[in-house]
């Protein structure tokens, strides 16, 4: 039996802004860009924004996704977007 090295945790690989911004801007209406984040419970509440307000909610997404392009942010872990 060979003898293995414990295995050690990953470090958190930081997400990608372009990739927020992008999700957001194309599908946030459905919170898309949240969960990528790892904000869970926000992207359920924007999928039940945008149904509620037959749409209209996806502009809450649209600008967030304008805003991750241009300011970054922090993902669910309080990693920056890089």
């Amino acid at each position: 039996m060979t003898d293995m090295p414990p295995t050690s945790p990953m470090a958190a690989v930081p997400k990608q802004k372009v990739v927020a911004g992008v999700l957001g801007i194309l599908l946030g209406g459905l919170g898309i860009h949240s969960f990528y984040l790892g904000f869970t419970t926000k992207g359920i509440i924007q999928i039940v924004v945008t149904i509620v307000t037959f749409g209209l909610g996806a502009l809450w997404g649209f600008i967030e996704g304008i805003m991750y392009l241009v300011n970054g942010g922090k993902d669910a872990a309080g990693v920056d977007l890089v």
